[in-house]
């Protein structure tokens, strides 16, 4: 397929085909629209692979390394297609709308059957990167065929409407696409809207000096990349409920991917008889309901010990730190701030985890904030007599800044003269340096800490930090309130255990971690991936 047009065309004096001021505004509102295209796909590969993989700065370095390479290929590549630009800029277009679309659900089908997640991207991202690198040599030519400009002007008018649409596109894939579509929906929506502004506005333009064979031929292949896009948005639902469900032992319950994490609750029946609700954040487990009272008794009631008429929980969205902490007749208000409304809105709703909470969300003593723990900190005025920490593993970086000194003098604001923090600081036995780091990490930030662990069987053997703050005195005793309410797991022998680490776990020699130097993401990357 050839179009008549020459990129060689005489200038519009000397009668150039296309000299219409309102063209050159539609070519370059297309150029307005690939370019949001464009950045969307980059986007939406970069939060795939922070949600399925963990580790965003290596899945945002590959992404965007690949790409920006794949884009100067494609740009050399697309020299020779100049001369037909008007079919190879419809034929890119209507290619990328296809693979950018369905990026996001073969990339997951590849994690979720094949475990090629890795290679796959590296080649989706060169791929997409090769046919956005193509769209600037060839829709350079096409506005040069409109008005002939001086090459600086053109570069400024191409790239300045580029660039705009790339801020576009970047606003609305968090503001927009994810939460009105999801992931998956999301860039097939995307892929369809890249077919019709890429090939549908330039065959428009251009369809006087276009043969009309040329023009049924590309508009049959953007109806058929619009009908697969159609046909697999349509089916997107029960494609990734079936996906998703090969990653996970038990039934699904629930799944959602919110701007902040994918959440999945599973359900199935444990050795014991009883219900085991499970909830996973981006692929990790949080909890399992056979044994979770060992962590969240163990994380909260030593902390309990000191005064607690007022309790700040950062994290713990799944409110079941909060049931413990309102087991206590003296708590007379809790603040419970934790970044993702779609979790604290399941810990209320969802009658699994509801009952599981026991309603603890409806108790009017508790207020409910979502926020970024590290920002809220930094306006916070009130201050609280004890503060549980129930964060993530810190196996990314914005989960590390919550495990950096910066972090810990923030929360010393909110403390008063003799409060208690207690944080959980991972695995003592799966990731040593981890756990070592914290309780470092803490110690810099001017607290006198207190480490222990306890054996919860869904997670193995965890630990936690117990932390006063000030640097002169002794370390905060490991005990239980004198109206600490009757416990399943804990009790005073229980706690004396507690303290005492075998000698391959003991205190290591590792870094703090602070916002520059995250050292805890290092260990933690490093401990866990062979897990």
């Amino acid at each position: 397929m050839q179009d008549r047009t020459d990129s060689h065309e005489p200038t519009a004096a000397s009668g150039s085909p296309v000299r219409s001021r309102g063209a050159r505004v539609l070519l370059l509102f297309s150029v307005f629209l690939c370019a949001a295209c464009g950045l969307v796909y980059e986007l939406a590969l970069t939060a795939l692979g922070s949600y399925l993989i963990g580790n965003s700065v290596m899945q945002t370095s590959v992404v965007i390394s690949v790409m920006v390479f794949a884009m100067g290929v494609g740009s050399l590549a697309a020299k020779p297609l100049q001369r037909r630009a008007v079919g190879a800029f419809a034929a890119v277009e209507a290619l990328l709308a296809l693979v950018g679309g369905l990026s996001v659900l073969v990339l997951y089908l590849c994690f979720a059957w094949l475990r090629i997640y890795m290679p796959a991207m590296v080649v989706v991202s060169f791929v997409v990167g090769l046919l956005i690198g193509a769209e600037i040599p060839l829709l350079m030519t096409l506005l040069q065929r409109i008005r002939r400009q001086e090459a600086g002007s053109a570069v400024a008018d191409m790239f300045a409407v580029d660039y705009i649409g790339a801020l576009i596109g970047g606003l609305c894939f968090p503001l927009l696409l994810l939460p009105t579509f999801g992931q998956l929906k999301g860039a097939l929506v995307v892929g369809a809207v890249n077919a019709l502004a890429g090939v549908v506005v330039v065959l428009w333009i251009f369809r006087r000096q276009t043969r009309r064979a040329v023009r049924t031929g590309l508009l049959v292949v953007v109806a058929a990349v619009l009908a697969v896009l159609g046909t697999v948005y349509v089916l997107a639902d029960d494609i990734e409920v079936t996906a998703r469900q090969q990653l996970y032992r038990d039934p699904i319950i629930h799944a959602e991917t919110t701007p902040y994490q994918d959440i999945v609750v599973t359900r199935s029946t444990a050795f014991t008889g009883e219900p085991d609700t499970r909830l996973f954040l981006n692929g990790d487990l949080q909890f399992s309901s056979v044994d979770e009272y060992r962590y969240h008794e163990a994380l909260v009631h030593p902390a309990m010990s000191g005064r607690h008429a007022s309790v700040l929980i950062l994290g713990g969205g799944d409110a079941l730190a909060l049931r413990e902490v309102l087991r206590y007749d003296r708590v007379g208000k809790v603040t419970l701030v934790d970044l993702d409304p779609a979790m604290t809105r399941l810990a209320r709703g969802f009658e699994p985890l509801s009952e599981l909470n026991g309603h603890a969300l409806a108790d009017p003593r508790v207020t409910a904030v979502n926020a970024d723990a590290f920002n809220w900190l930094r306006d916070a005025t009130e201050r609280f007599d004890t503060v549980v920490v129930d964060f993530p593993d810190p196996d990314t970086a914005a989960l590390a800044k919550l495990y950096s000194v910066e972090f810990y003098h923030l929360l010393g604001k909110v403390l008063k003269p003799g409060s208690q923090v207690v944080v959980q600081a991972g695995s003592p036995f799966f990731a040593p340096k981890s756990f070592w780091s914290v309780a470092t990490t803490i110690g810099a930030a001017g607290y006198r800490t207190t480490e222990y662990q306890v054996d919860v069987p869904s997670f193995g053997n965890w630990g936690y930090v117990l932390a006063v703050p000030g640097r002169e005195g002794a370390a905060p005793a490991l005990r239980l309130a004198g109206d600490a309410p009757r416990l399943r797991f804990l009790d005073d022998a229980v706690l004396r255990a507690a303290t005492v680490f075998p000698l391959d776990r003991r205190p290591q020699k590792v870094r703090a971690s602070t916002l520059m130097d995250p050292a805890v993401l290092e260990y933690t990357q490093h401990e866990w991936q062979n897990y």
